[in-house]
């Protein structure tokens, strides 16, 4: 089975009400097996337009597994957090076997 990886690049807008998102997602996405891979780490854009900020990449047993965690209630709880202090996208991606 593939891994599963979530995918965020953000522009937090109010670092200060970020923080509690910050703080608590970690153990949500324990809780689902997964892993952080980089969370907001430097980064030098090599081709196309330049991305927000900051990138977060976790890496999840499955696809199966990072959905579960992206709609399961403890994630759900402070979702509104970085949906309320930082702009950007993201997105699940199956990994290559």
């Amino acid at each position: 089975m593939s891994k599963g990886y979530f995918i965020a690049h953000l522009d937090v807008t109010d670092p200060d009400s970020y923080t509690p998102y910050r703080d608590k997602a970690p153990a949500t996405v324990a809780q689902y097996g997964g892993t952080y891979l980089t969370r907001g780490g430097d980064f030098e854009t090599m081709e196309g337009d330049a991305l927000p900020p900051r990138t977060v990449v976790l890496e999840f047993p499955s696809v199966e597994a990072a959905k579960a965690w992206y709609n399961s209630p403890e994630y759900q709880e402070i979702i509104e957090i970085r949906h309320a202090n930082a702009t950007g996208f993201a997105q699940i991606v199956e990994g290559a076997d």
